[in-house]
């Protein structure tokens, strides 16, 4: 239950759909109910997929680049240190590329918005999906590892449960209301991200000392 908890909450700290509110709202303005519950619930399965995906074959590709774990873990945690001060400063969109006049007419011009830019990167970003590289490293038992699942599939439900509710959260909450929550979870997302640098520094200096 502990792992579960931690996972569960790192992830969804780290994927952070409440920051995708309002841009979620504004893919589907012109879109109906059914075609945002169905926007909605593809996006959280391609989530799931894609997390799903990094979490078993991240190892194999570290492998095949010659990446040290620890590496991993550095560079995972300075950009999920980089997601949270996004979070913090009020600069998500222009930090996932979204204040860009040319990324923004293409996503709007999309048809289908469940894939990119909701599921990547809005969502499923890099610091999401190093996270769970290096949790497959660390916790390689069959049960632990079947936690890990249940937990990124909770996100993912509750990812969906906050996009379908999209509209309803910027009508009661505001702009206003969205913006502090999203910059405590900055908070939170910058401590995760340097208790995975500095744990990582302390095993590389650990083994250089040895």
């Amino acid at each position: 239950m502990d792992l579960f908890i931690y996972v569960f909450a790192a992830l969804f700290s780290v994927i952070n759909p409440l920051g995708t509110v309002p841009i979620f709202v504004g893919l589907t303005k012109e879109d109906s109910n059914a075609e945002k519950s169905r926007t909605s619930i593809f996006t959280a399965i391609n989530i799931f997929v894609i997390l799903l995906i990094a979490f078993f074959t991240g190892k194999y590709i570290l492998n095949f680049f010659g990446i040290s774990i620890e590496s991993l873990r550095i560079a995972g945690g300075l950009i999920i240190v980089s997601s949270g001060f996004a979070l913090l400063t009020g600069t998500f969109n222009k930090h996932k590329g979204m204040d860009r006049e040319k990324v923004k007419n293409d996503a709007y011009q999309r048809e289908g918005v469940a894939l990119t830019p909701l599921a990547i990167p809005m969502l499923a970003g890099p610091g999401s999906i190093s996270f769970l590289i290096g949790l497959n490293e660390e916790y390689n038992v069959f049960i632990d590892q079947l936690v890990i699942v249940l937990s990124i599939l909770t996100v993912c439900f509750a990812t969906f449960l906050v996009l379908r509710s999209a509209p309803f959260i910027v009508k009661w909450l505001g702009a206003s209301g969205i913006n502090a929550i999203s910059r405590i979870i900055g908070f939170i997302v910058i401590a995760i991200g340097i208790e995975y640098i500095s744990s990582s520094v302390m095993t590389v200096l650990g083994v250089a000392f040895r």
